[in-house]
Order: structure tokens, then C-alpha cells, then sequence
């Protein structure tokens, strides 16, 4: 009874079969929810049907729905509109609907699949502190994890750091020429923090390096290439690939403040992972992948000692997996790990979180990988999503402009403070519970905002908009809960024990209490939604309409001054059962919900 659509297709292949003797396939049976502006609960598209009514769309829909009415005593009526039947439950269906849903206590969750899901994101640079940018990678990769989890797969959540490379080199040597030792305990500076500031200082240098050389003559793309610090930083690298001893204990040095910085901002946003994998330790894997290609023929070595996949012949270009040097390159590691966890886990999917700015390198990456001859190419999902912009721009790291996550976090956690204290109603909240509020709400402003975005959309991030206690924002879906979770508390004072009533009742329902359970009905079936099309946007944007629809009820209907007692009962168990799938909708978003506001 959970599932309309499914009754609705399992008695319409019954009526197809009574009225006119023919099996009707899935792909004839197509429901959906009736829009809004018609009336009916679900509509049942009759156009695919014809051919074995060998009538007309409206005649069909009629014939139908009046077989409806005659032997489904759960629906109360129907209507016509063109090609389209729209079936109405009944108030004892609906009833009959709630009452499963008040007594599923994992309601929304789906059965085990046994489908292994392997989600990477994260995978920051060492050579900056996380920004506003890596805050929505994060948080989008938390959320499809959960949301993935909640389809009953088994999800891995892996974290790939960027440790080695160009980019750390550069802040190693800018501060190895202008440190003069400093360390995030002499500074109080956070590592990640520290470090970020050598790579702009190494930026610095550079820029007046090639202003120079142009100065004095030289063309600017050559300059560009010449520069003394460029230059140094390369050797440095190639040092540390063949295991300089003083370049590789300060890289791990170095690393290792930035390690620290992370990790204190992964748990201010309350994100984890099961695996962290560090390039350091996978890039080799991929060189053995470039010789296994060499050996097939499918690469191509040059005179310099560089390796090449030529992918022309298939619209795209010829691609670099090894320099001249030896020195690998990212698509080099993302070979080998793509292998290494496809190998050591049986993968199902694996799914990485990254910016679409590279989604030429992952159809690079899983074109060559079918070129190898592994078979689960396939099986790899770009989950490609639009960059986060500001009123005044793009960020530029190189250039120290961008939003910093843990600045982000602190004016997120003093908004959220600024705003609940001029609400008031918090007078009976000691300072410590007040803050413990203040930075669950200035979170969920952050993430709801965020996550509510359909990740393929480039989005433009207004903290003020985002703490907003009305409208769609996670503050208006926290403050809706401690509305409900208010109500419940009054209730129990008054000594009502409502639970286990949706069984018992057969209290009508109001027109807006239908409209209610429909909703909460729809959240299993928007979790496969979600997780179908990698959008935790899908969640977010569900527990709003939920939220809602609550709020219009609440101000239309004074539950707890309903005199009718079982009445008064069913709508406490109906709201309660509103605040625990609003818990589990944010809890896929990584969102608390407080119990007072």
C-alpha cells in the first residue's frame, strides 16, 4: 500500500486484461503524480494503451477508471482530461497509507542492494587551506554518500590528497627563501593556513621574476617558462621523486601542518571518510599501467622520453601520461588508483566528486582505461558540478582571493548568533546550549544552501540569504522542527499519549492532511530519485516542500485545540511523523535539526 504507483500499474494490468483481453507490458503502464492544478491524486497516461483499446484516449481513460471504481474499493473517484486519467484515493486508503508509514521505523530506507559504491571527494591540494569551492565538493560528496546509503548500497568514502606535485614544491621553496623558520607555532597561525600563504608568496616572487625578464627583453611566454623560482621549483620536484633526503623531510614536514589544518576543518563541517589515499603512495601505480600500455601499443613514446596516448582517431587529443623526466602527471595516478580500487573492492560504481572544469580529464580517463582493457570503464561516474561564485567573482588561490572554509564556518556560526538573538525566545537556553544552536544553525544555513543546488548548476553564495528563517534555507526547515518538536512537548506535559493512533483512527482527513501524507509517502521514492540521478538536491528540495506544507497546515489548523480526542491524536502522531522524515531527509544533507529554537 506504500507504493500508488505500483497498485495503480498492477490494477491497471488487471483492467487491461478484463476490458479487453490483452497483457499490458511495463512500458504501457506509465503513472505519475497528478499536477497540481487537476484534480486527483495520480494520473494514468492512456495514450500508450490504444492499441489494444482501439478506442479513443477519452473513451480508454473512462473505461479504465470506471473499472477502477467498481473493483478497487481504494479509490473514490476518477476524471477524464484528454489522454490523461486521474485516480482519486480514498480518505480509508490514505488513512491506510499513514499507518504503515507511522509504524516503518526505518521508513525511506530501501533494502540491501549488495552494490559496493566507492565515492572520492575531497582531494585537496597541500599547498592551501580548504576553501569555499572544496566546501561544496565536500559537502556534496558527504551527502551522495548518505544518500546512496539510504538506496541500501554499501558506500566507501575515500579522501585522495594531492600531497606531491609542482604546487607543494612551490610553497616548500618559498619557504625555505622566506620562512626563516616560522611554523604554525610560532605563527598561531593553523598549517593549512601557513602553508597557503607561502604558495601566495611564491606567486609573488614568480610574477616579478617573469615582470623582470620582460623588462629586460625576453617575450613573455618564454619568461614565463625561464623564471629563476619556476625553475627551482621543478628541480625540486624531481629531487623529491628520486628520494632527496632534505626535500623529503621537509615535504613531509610541511604536509604535515596541512594535514592538521584539514582535519580540524573536516570535523567543523562533520565530514569523514572510511579511506584516505595519498598521491605519494598511488602515482607509481599508474607508471606500471603506462609500460602495461606501451607493451600493448596503445601508447606512444617520443624522442624526449615522454609517453602519449594518441586519442584522436576518437575525437579527442593526444593526451601526456609521463614527462620526459620520468615525473608523472595526474591522469598517471588516476589510472592506477582507478585499477587499485576496482581490484580491492569489486567496485560496483565508483563516483568522483569534481568540478566541471574536469570533465575532459575523466572522459580521458575512462577512455583509456577501455583502451587497457577494463571492463568496469563503465562503471565510473563523473559527478561533474558547477563552481560556487561570489557577488564580486570568481576566487583565484594563486592570487589569495578566496574564501577561506573555516572563515566561512566562523561567519556562518556569528550570522546564525546575530540573527537567533534577535529573534529572542531563547531566554530559558544557557550560554552553552546557545552556542552548541547558534553553530548548528549557521551549518545547516551553509549546507542547505549549497546541497540544495543542483550540483551541475554553477551557484552564486550569499551567506545573508542563507541564514534567512523563511523561505527555502535550512533555517526555516530547523526552526519547523523545533516548531513540531514544541508541539509534541506541550502535548506530553498535557498528558496525551498520541502514539499508535494512525492504526486505530478513522478520523476524517482534511483535504491539507491528505495533502500531507502524499508527501511523506513520496520520500522513499525520492531517495531512488536522488540517488538515480546523483543530486542530493533532490533531498533538499523535499524536505523544504515538506516543511512547508507543515507550516501552512499549523497555521490553518489549531492541533492542540482540537476538542475531538482522537482527532486530536491522529494530527499529533501526523506531525510527529512530519518532524522524524524531516530528521532523516537532512540527516542524507549532513544537517541537525535542533529540538528547540
Amino acid at each position: 500500500m506504500l507504493n500508488p504507483e505500483k497498485f495503480i500499474v498492477a490494477k491497471a494490468a488487471d483492467a487491461v486484461r478484463s476490458l479487453y483481453g490483452a497483457d499490458a507490458d511495463g512500458g504501457m503502464l506509465q503513472v505519475q503524480v497528478t499536477r497540481k492544478e487537476f484534480e486527483g491524486d495520480y494520473t494514468l497516461v492512456t495514450f500508450p494503451l490504444l492499441k489494444v483499446s482501439k478506442s479513443s484516449p477519452e473513451n480508454t481513460g473512462k473505461a479504465l477508471g470506471e473499472w477502477f471504481v467498481a473493483n478497487c474499493p481504494e479509490v473514490a473517484g476518477y476524471n477524464v482530461l484528454k489522454g490523461f486519467l486521474n485516480i482519486s484515493f480514498s480518505t480509508a486508503y490514505w488513512n491506510g497509507v499513514f499507518a504503515e508509514i507511522a509504524a516503518t521505523a526505518d521508513f525511506g530506507q530501501h533494502a540491501p542492494t549488495g552494490k559496493t559504491v566507492m565515492v572520492e571527494f575531497s582531494s585537496p591540494n597541500t599547498n592551501k587551506p580548504l576553501h569555499l569551492g572544496h566546501i561544496r565538493n565536500n559537502l556534496l560528496g558527504w551527502s551522495i554518500s548518505k544518500l546512496l546509503e539510504a538506496n541500501g548500497h554499501n558506500v566507501l568514502k575515500v579522501n585522495l590528497v594531492n600531497d606531491r606535485g609542482i604546487h607543494i614544491c612551490k610553497s616548500m621553496l618559498a619557504w625555505l627563501k622566506t620562512g626563516n623558520g616560522e611554523t604554525p607555532e610560532s605563527s598561531g597561525k593553523k598549517g593549512d593556513h601557513l602553508v597557503g600563504d607561502y604558495y601566495v608568496a611564491f606567486n609573488d616572487m614568480y610574477k616579478a621574476e617573469v615582470d623582470g625578464l620582460v623588462a629586460s627583453g625576453m617575450p613573455k611566454e618564454e619568461a614565463e617558462k625561464n623564471a629563476p623560482s619556476l625553475k627551482e621549483a621543478q628541480e625540486m620536484l624531481y629531487r623529491w621523486e628520486h628520494g632527496d633526503k632534505e626535500v623529503v623531510e621537509l615535504w613531509k614536514k610541511m604536509n604535515g601542518w596541512v594535514y592538521a589544518g584539514f582535519d580540524k576543518t573536516y570535523r567543523d563541517l562533520g565530514i569523514s571518510f572510511d579511506r584516505t589515499y595519498y598521491e605519494s603512495q598511488t602515482y607509481l601505480f599508474g607508471k606500471a599501467l603506462v609500460q602495461k600500455g606501451l607493451d600493448m601499443g596503445i601508447f606512444e613514446k617520443e624522442a624526449d622520453g615522454s609517453v602519449w596516448c594518441d586519442l584522436t582517431a576518437d575525437g579527442l587529443d593526444r593526451k601526456l601520461l609521463l614527462r620526459g623526466d620520468g615525473t608523472s602527471v595526474y591522469m598517471t595516478q588516476d589510472l592506477g588508483t582507478a585499477e587499485q580500487r576496482f581490484e580491492e573492492y569489486r567496485l560496483d560504481e565508483h563516483i568522483y566528486v569534481v568540478g566541471n572544469e574536469q570533465n575532459y580529464h575523466f572522459q580521458v580517463l575512462k577512455l583509456i582505461l577501455k583502451k587497457l582493457g577494463f571492463a568496469w570503464a563503465d562503471s565510473i561516474y563523473h559527478l561533474s558540478y558547477g563552481m560556487v561564485e561570489l557577488p564580486q567573482g570568481k576566487m583565484k588561490s594563486r592570487e589569495g582571493t578566496v574564501v577561506d572554509a573555516d572563515d566561512l564556518i566562523e561567519k556562518m556560526y556569528k550570522t546564525a548568533r546575530e540573527t537567533s538573538l534577535e529573534l529572542g525566545k531563547l531566554e530559558d537556553m544557557d550560554e552553552k546550549e546557545q552556542d552548541a544552536l547558534f553553530r548548528m544553525i549557521g551549518l545547516g544555513a551553509l549546507k542547505y544552501f549549497i546541497i540544495k543546488v543542483d550540483p551541475k548548476k554553477t551557484m552564486l553564495f550569499d551567506p545573508k540569504e542563507s541564514i534567512d528563517f523563511n523561505g527555502n534555507t535550512g533555517p526555516f526547515i530547523q526552526y519547523t522542527h523545533a516548531r513540531i518538536k514544541s508541539i509534541l512537548r506541550k502535548a506530553a506535559a498535557a498528558g496525551i499519549d498520541w502514539r499508535g493512533t494512525a492504526s486505530s483512527t478513522s478520523a476524517g482527513l482534511s483535504p491539507k492532511e491528505v495533502r500531507i501524507i502524499k508527501i511523506l509517502n513520496q520520500f522513499p521514492s525520492r531517495i531512488a530519485e536522488g540517488g538515480e540521478a546523483h543530486s542530493p538536491a533532490v533531498i533538499a528540495n523535499y524536505a523544504y516542500d515538506l516543511a512547508k506544507e507543515f507550516n501552512q497546515y499549523y497555521h490553518d489548523t489549531p492541533i492542540l485545540r482540537e476538542e475531538d480526542s482522537a482527532l486530536l491524536k491522529y494530527r499529533l502522531e501526523l506531525v510527529e511523523n512530519i518532524a522524524k522524515v524531516l530528521v532523516k531527509a537532512m540527516s542524507i544533507l549532513g544537517i541537525t535539526l535542533p529540538e528547540r529554537m
